[in-house]
C-alpha cells in the first residue's frame, strides 16, 4: 500500500514539474513578422506543443482506459448482436418510443452493429489523439528519376536479357506465348455465362397474344366497349395473369396497359385509330423515361402525364411525348371486339413497351 503511495506522489511531483510545458491557453500566438514582407514565404512547421498525456503518466493511463472501456463495449455489443440474432422472434413487432410499432429483431441489431461499429471508431480517434505520437516531422523530397548513368545501365542488362533469352530467334516460341496471352482470357469470359441465364427476346415480348380478354386490373372482370366512357381511363390487364403468381409482377410490369375513350373526331393520328375500336384506344400505361406508370390523366386535352418526371403524352396522337425526359412514345396495343362483346387484343404490342429499352439493345 505505501509502495503505490509512494508511486502516485512521484508521478503526481513529475507531472508538477513538467506542468510548465503545457501551452498556455491565455496567450494568443501572433503572426510571423518574417512572413509580412513576402507571403508566400515558408512559414515551417510550429514548434511541438505537448499533450498533456505526453507529461503526465495519469492523464496518458486514464486515455488508455478510455480506449480499452470502448473497445470492451464494441466487444459486448457485437455479443449482443449475435444473441439478438439467436433470440429474437423475426415477426416479432414491439413498441419503441419514438420510433413506434417497429421489428424487435431488426431494432437489435441495427443498435448492436451500430453501437459495435461506433466505439471501435471511437475508440480508435481517442487513441490516436491523445496517445499516438502527434508530432510533425518534415521530410525533404528528392527527384524519384534516376541518373544518367544508371539508365544506361537498365537498358543494357534489358537488352542483355533479351539476347539471352532468344526471344528474337526462337520465332515459335514467341508465336505460340503470343496465342496462349491471347487465348487466356477467353476463360475468363466463358465464367461469364453462370450469371444467369441469357435473355434472349424475353424483353421484346408480354402477356398479350391474340385473343387475350382485356380485363379491369381492380375487379379481374373482362371489359366490354359500353364499361369505357369518354373521358375517362381505365386500367386493366390480359386475361390469365394471377396476381398470387411468382412471376406476376415481372409480367404485369411489362403488360399494364389503360384505356380512353375519345371521341372519333378527336384522334388525330390514323393509325391510332385504326388500331382502337369506336374511339377506345389501348396504350401501355409503362412511361418510356424510367417506368412509372403514366396515368394522371387530363381529358380535356388527351394528355397523359407521369407523376415521376412529368412526361407528358398526347393519347389523341398515338401517345407522343409532349414534354419531358421521355424518349418515346406508349406503345399501343391493337383492340377489337370479340363474338362475346367483350374487348380483347389483336396480339402482343409491336415494340417492346417500358423505359430505355432501345438504349438497353
Amino acid at each position: 500500500m505505501s509502495s503505490n503511495s509512494h508511486t502516485d506522489e512521484t508521478e503526481t511531483a513529475e507531472g508538477a514539474e513538467r506542468e510548465h510545458l503545457l501551452p498556455d491557453s491565455r496567450q494568443a500566438h501572433g503572426a510571423d513578422p518574417a512572413l509580412a514582407d513576402d507571403p508566400f514565404a515558408d512559414p515551417g512547421l510550429e514548434p511541438h506543443e505537448p499533450r498533456r498525456q505526453d507529461i503526465d503518466e495519469r492523464a496518458a493511463r486514464r486515455s488508455e482506459r478510455t480506449v480499452a472501456f470502448l473497445f470492451t463495449l464494441s466487444m459486448l455489443a457485437t455479443v449482443g448482436f449475435i444473441a439478438s440474432y439467436v433470440a429474437i422472434d423475426i415477426d416479432r413487432i414491439v413498441y419503441i418510443w419514438p420510433f413506434g410499432h417497429t421489428s424487435g429483431l431488426n431494432f437489435a441489431l441495427g443498435l448492436t452493429l451500430g453501437l459495435a461499429l461506433f466505439c471501435i471508431g471511437a475508440g480508435a480517434i481517442h487513441w490516436a489523439r491523445t496517445l499516438m505520437s502527434d508530432e510533425e516531422v518534415p521530410e525533404e523530397r528528392h527527384a524519384v528519376e534516376a541518373t544518367p548513368e544508371v539508365k544506361a545501365h537498365v537498358l543494357e542488362e534489358f537488352r542483355k536479357g533479351a539476347a539471352e533469352s532468344q526471344f528474337g530467334r526462337r520465332k515459335l516460341i514467341r508465336r505460340t506465348m503470343y496465342g496462349a496471352l491471347g487465348l487466356v482470357p477467353l476463360s475468363g469470359l466463358v465464367l461469364l455465362r453462370d450469371l444467369g441465364p441469357l435473355p434472349e427476346d424475353k424483353l421484346r415480348h408480354t402477356a398479350w397474344r391474340e385473343g387475350s380478354l382485356i380485363i379491369n386490373d381492380t375487379t379481374l372482370q373482362p371489359l366490354r366497349p359500353e364499361d369505357i366512357t369518354v373521358g375517362s381511363l381505365t386500367q386493366a390487364m390480359p386475361e390469365g395473369l394471377d396476381p398470387h403468381a411468382e412471376d406476376f409482377h415481372s409480367e404485369i410490369a411489362k403488360a399494364a396497359v389503360m384505356l380512353v375513350r375519345l371521341e372519333p373526331e378527336d384522334i388525330r393520328d390514323e393509325r391510332s385509330a385504326e388500331w382502337g375500336h369506336e374511339g377506345i384506344l389501348c396504350f401501355s400505361k409503362i412511361c418510356t423515361h424510367i417506368g412509372c406508370p403514366a396515368t394522371l390523366y387530363e381529358q380535356q386535352t388527351h394528355h397523359a402525364l407521369c407523376p415521376c418526371h412529368q412526361s407528358t403524352f398526347d393519347l389523341a396522337d398515338g401517345a407522343r411525348v409532349l414534354f419531358g425526359p421521355a424518349g418515346h412514345p406508349l406503345p399501343q396495343l391493337r383492340i377489337t371486339v370479340n363474338e362475346d362483346g367483350y374487348l380483347q387484343a389483336l396480339g402482343d404490342f409491336e415494340e417492346p413497351p417500358g423505359p430505355s429499352f432501345w438504349e438497353r439493345g
